[in-house]
């Protein structure tokens, strides 16, 4: 495996460093007024994400980030089985995932990098020989903006997003509870006790998942938890439409984050299961430390045909955006 890293900055001295292990973004420093902050939790180095266990710290979560139930579904009168890597389940890919794969650099300038893999056919049980192209672009207005684009030469399914951890104090503070949080949606996929969507709509209004107006994240976190036994938030929200998805601010730093795209969902995950065993720069990751705005598809829409779909056709390609803009 050849791994590299590689920095990407802006005029304003903005800076994110990635490696092309997972794409994972290991560092993403703001430069405040009180000097660089950096706001991604993460491992000491590129080779740590090659050879340590870790909780898809920034990576790229693919074939199929989140879950597909009881691993397996149906494509064109087949069926196909993957790895039960989450109980009964499969998540973000199996065990040997897109945040696995050394990613070939095809392009590097100073704000930009594209990189590259291919998922042959059958891997982790995927049909389709996929290509897969992740681009990072930093621009001066303070926003990484994420381009997915995936072909394949048969009919399969992909939905690839990112996996960092945030915490806009900085990512060695203890807690995210001070986050006040907003999420430009109006309903929920409701879950199972196994984290499966039901394949039904829940409005939040009046519940502990609106987010409709800003809220401290922490303000109804215990009542969500107790709903769908997840030690937190670890739920999608189906959103309005393409555009601006969610913010978060830190009124400790005055950090500001919004998240735009222009897929059709966005997970919120509190870092629920975040257990004190993992480390990295210097500082060891616990309970509700950090939290991810994933943009997907719904979590097992491919065994849900009434919703967005996930399937990827030949001479089609798959295309999608994130977008993270920082004020501070």
């Amino acid at each position: 495996m050849t791994i590299s890293t590689h920095k990407l900055t802006n005029k304003n001295g903005m800076e994110i460093t990635v490696t092309n292990v997972g794409c994972a973004i290991i560092k993403l420093e703001l430069p405040t007024k009180d000097g660089k902050l950096d706001v991604v939790q993460g491992l000491d180095c590129a080779e740590d994400y090659a050879t340590k266990a870790h909780p898809f710290f920034g990576v790229v979560a693919g074939r199929v980030a989140n879950r597909i139930g009881n691993a397996t579904f149906a494509l064109s009168g087949k069926t196909y089985t993957l790895e039960k890597n989450d109980g009964p389940h499969h998540l973000h890919g199996g065990s040997q995932g897109f945040d696995k794969k050394a990613w070939n650099v095809q392009e590097v300038t100073d704000n930009k990098i594209v990189f590259e893999h291919n998922s042959p056919d059958g891997e982790s049980g995927y049909p389709g020989n996929l290509d897969a192209r992740i681009t990072y672009t930093l621009n001066d207005e303070n926003t990484l903006r994420i381009d997915y684009h995936a072909t394949t030469d048969t009919e399969t399914v992909c939905n690839l997003t990112n996996h960092s951890y945030f915490n806009l104090n900085g990512y060695d503070d203890p807690f995210i509870y001070d986050h006040l949080v907003e999420i430009f949606a109006d309903k929920i996929t409701p879950i199972d006790s196994g984290l499966i969507p039901t394949g039904e709509f829940m409005p939040v209004a009046g519940t502990a998942f609106d987010f409709t107006s800003q809220k401290p994240i922490i303000q109804d976190m215990d009542e969500a938890a107790a709903v769908a036994n997840t030690g937190g938030y670890d739920h999608n929200y189906v959103l309005r439409g393409p555009g601006k998805a969610a913010s978060a601010w830190a009124p400790k730093t005055g950090v500001r984050m919004t998240v735009s795209t222009n897929s059709p969902g966005i997970q919120l995950y509190t870092g629920n299961m975040l257990t004190g065993e993992v480390s990295g720069k210097g500082v060891t990751y616990d309970k509700h430390t950090g939290f991810c705005m994933e943009t997907q598809f719904f979590p097992d829409c491919v065994n849900k045909p009434h919703w967005p779909s996930c399937v990827v056709k030949k001479g089609t390609p798959q295309e999608s955006y994130t977008e993270f803009k920082f004020e501070f």
